[in-house]
């Protein structure tokens, strides 16, 4: 898949930024710099982690997605629902008024995306414990941390799990039993994945490979949120019967799957570690890539702290979520009884389906030519400029560091004056002028920032 097909959910209001740089600063891959005093993304390095949504403070990054329009124009939706949806929920709203206003909105069936966890569970034990090769075997879960290893750990690709995550599973699943039992038309049949996170908008609308994703569309989890609490307290909503929800009983290990750890806890046997966050993740990958660490079997690597509990567009506290998935767990059963558990029925077909198609390819941000003796030249000259530049990643250049800063030099999109320690001692040795000084400045942060009545205002 070429660069420029990647879709990102991640978008910019650029009326409403300020240049604060606050984005450009917490990018794990250094994907966003500023110009003309408003943030410009490399779309080869983002990874849509969304940290870059939560550290803005005028909200001018916003999340693309599908209209919810399309859930009414189809002919048979339903609902794809992570679990710690219902985990947003106050205790007081208990889970039955939550499916029911669900259905009251139009969704035939409703489904939580771990259904499918109790299949991947085995199919994880025994790959862990049959694989000789690449270790540690890396969890590919999370899909900003697989575009995080593309981008920035490209030689940790192999590593990568090659079966699908519970989210297409579920949705391959959920198809094949609406066909086959309920006699639907396949093409009538709209599933809508209700997401916690950018990462995984981006997944479905352009996957690490050429596959299409099983999801219809995407529904923001925030939104439909604030739909549900709306209608809970208009009371507008009748309750469902029990039956309708056959759908949704899940195991404690389906329950806990999608917190940090809910993984590793399912092996155990040899040595796995869960990490979450996408900096600490990014901080032991380094390690792992230098060989600081090794000995390791298995990864569960997630982005968010507390993993999909901590989503970007999920709309409480993840503590309180959190917990209260592990009240959730409390009484949920170890396993489903046969004659209640439908993917009982499907675990051949699913075991078809389970591996990923296609090669997770490597898409390193560091590459800087196709050719490799031109992209030598451009490194040896970047790592020459970054050598002599001050270090201190004051981001006044526009870009996050002075090695950022360097690469953007010898590819030709920045200039070394940007540096304003270089810009200092230019004009000091009055190499430049301070008009030229100032028109570096206008160029990285605008106008409005160099605006003398500023200063005129504050009586400075």
């Amino acid at each position: 898949m070429a660069v420029e097909d990647f879709h990102h959910a991640l978008k910019f209001k650029q009326d409403l930024c300020i240049g604060c740089s606050h984005c450009t600063g917490v990018c794990p891959t250094g994907a966003i710099h500023v110009e003309d005093g408003h943030p410009v993304m490399n779309p080869n390095r983002c990874v849509d982690c969304g940290r870059c949504y939560q550290a803005c403070p005028v909200n001018a990054i916003y999340i693309e997605q599908d209209d919810f329009q399309t859930v009414i124009d189809c002919k048979y939706p339903v609902l794809l629902l992570p679990s710690i949806f219902i985990s947003q929920f106050e205790d007081k709203i208990k889970e039955k008024t939550i499916l029911s206003v669900l259905y009251h909105m139009g969704f035939k069936h409703v489904f939580e995306v771990e259904k499918s966890v109790d299949f991947i569970k085995d199919e994880m034990v025994k790959t862990v414990e049959e694989t000789n090769g690449f270790k540690p075997i890396i969890s590919t879960f999370c899909p900003a941390i697989v575009r995080l290893i593309q981008v920035r750990f490209p030689v940790l690709v192999p590593n990568l799990y090659m079966l699908k995550p519970p989210l297409d599973l579920t949705a391959i699943y959920i198809r094949k039993l609406l066909i086959d039992e309920d006699n639907i038309p396949a093409e009538d049949i709209g599933i809508f994945y209700v997401t916690p996170c950018a990462a995984k908008i981006a997944a479905i609308k352009s996957p690490a490979t050429d596959e299409e994703s099983s999801v219809t569309k995407v529904i923001n989890m925030n939104f439909l949120y604030n739909k549900v609490m709306r209608v809970i307290k208009q009371g507008e909503y009748k309750l469902c019967e029990d039956s309708r929800t056959r759908y949704h009983r899940l195991t404690k290990a389906s329950l806990n799957f999608t917190l940090t750890g809910g993984e590793v806890s399912m092996l155990k046997n040899g040595r796995n570690l869960a990490i979450d966050g996408i900096h600490n993740v990014t901080d032991f990958l380094e390690k792992l890539e230098d060989e600081d660490i090794q000995d390791i079997d298995y990864l569960e690597l997630r982005a968010c702290d507390e993993s999909c509990a901590g989503g970007i567009l999920c709309a409480n506290n993840r503590f309180l979520m959190a917990e209260r998935q592990r009240k959730r767990m409390q009484k949920s059963p170890d396993e489903i009884d046969a004659e209640d558990n439908d993917l009982l029925n499907y675990t051949s077909y699913l075991a078809e389906h389970k591996k990923v198609l296609g090669k997770v390819e490597p898409r390193s941000m560091e590459k800087m030519d196709d050719n490799m003796a031109i992209a030598m030249q451009k490194m040896r000259k970047a790592f020459e400029i970054n050598q002599n530049l001050p270090q201190v990643d004051c981001r006044i250049c526009g870009y996050q560091s002075c090695k950022a800063l360097s690469e953007a030099v010898v590819n030709g999109q920045a200039e070394v004056a940007q540096c304003i320690f270089v810009q200092r001692a230019l004009e000091h040795s009055e190499k430049i002028s301070q008009l030229e000084a100032l028109r570096i400045n206008t160029k990285i942060w605008g106008t409005k920032k160099n605006d003398p009545t500023i200063a005129k205002n504050l009586n400075l």
